[in-house]
């Protein structure tokens, strides 16, 4: 029994220098999804998403790296470990939790129909019949629109990413893009381009589609870096610093599900 008890120590000592070995953490991030992950004008990444991570590495005692990289080939980089962890508000869906593992939830919001103001459009198909509707690859919005609308033969065309969308839609080239709804509030309605738009009908926070909320993806082997991550998440919920940096970009309660 004692050699079986050193062995224990000797492996959770090992496990606990590993964690105290980390010197950075790399984080994939796409950023092109205000307010979680963009650009400022100088080329720096602003965001909730960027503020967590800083927060969490700040947490750890370790360097925060950012790996930019296109969203639909962010899980095959995690992979072939060009950074830790994804950090780009990646839902949490059946789907995704066969390829990788995910921490404790980071926030949940729905997704929604975003169309001119007064449409008549909303996520029911009958009222999308003959329409063009923009979703970013990768995206659980993608999913919903080819699983659900594009076997009715509604048009669903996919862009790179929601940036590039938001034009095509202000110059009707689409007539509506269904995502993230935070992102759609401060990413286009909140700006001159998206002044003539609005959410069109009820947001849509269907499990099976969009997840349990957003996660930090991890290969689904890196135990240890999903154990350092959940240790500070909760250590940022503890001391406030989740609720202040929420306030800071959202009016609304990005943490507790709706009933």
């Amino acid at each position: 029994m004692k050699k079986i008890a050193l062995s224990v120590l000797l492996a959770l000592t090992a496990v606990s220098h590993a964690a105290f070995a980390e010197t950075q953490l790399r984080f994939g991030v796409d950023p092109t999804f205000p307010p979680f992950e963009s650009k400022a004008a100088d080329g720096s990444l602003q965001g909730f998403d960027i503020d967590m991570g800083n927060a969490i590495c700040q947490q750890l005692q370790v360097k925060c790296v950012w790996v930019q990289t296109g969203y639909d080939g962010i899980i095959p980089a995690l992979k072939a470990r060009k950074f830790d962890a994804i950090l780009s508000a990646m839902s949490m869906t059946e789907k995704r939790r066969q390829q990788v593992a995910f921490s404790d939830m980071l926030y949940i919001t729905p997704s929604a129909l975003v169309a001119k103001k007064n449409s008549v459009l909303s996520p029911d198909a009958a009222t999308l019949k003959g329409k063009v509707i923009g979703v970013a690859q990768g995206t659980t919005q993608e999913s919903y629109a080819q699983a659900v609308w594009a076997p009715l033969g509604i048009q669903v065309v996919s862009y790179p990413n929601q940036e590039e969308i938001y034009p095509d839609l202000a110059s009707g080239r689409v007539d509506a893009t269904l995502t993230n709804a935070a992102s759609a509030e401060t990413g286009f309605l909140k700006t001159p381009q998206g002044q003539q738009f609005a959410i069109s009908g009820k947001t849509l926070l269907d499990k099976k589609w969009f997840g349990e909320g957003t996660g930090i993806g991890l290969r689904k082997d890196d135990e240890q870096h999903r154990q350092m991550i959940n240790s500070a998440l909760a250590e940022l919920h503890k001391n406030g610093t989740y609720d202040k940096l929420a306030k800071k970009y959202f009016t609304f309660d990005i943490w507790h599900q709706p009933e």
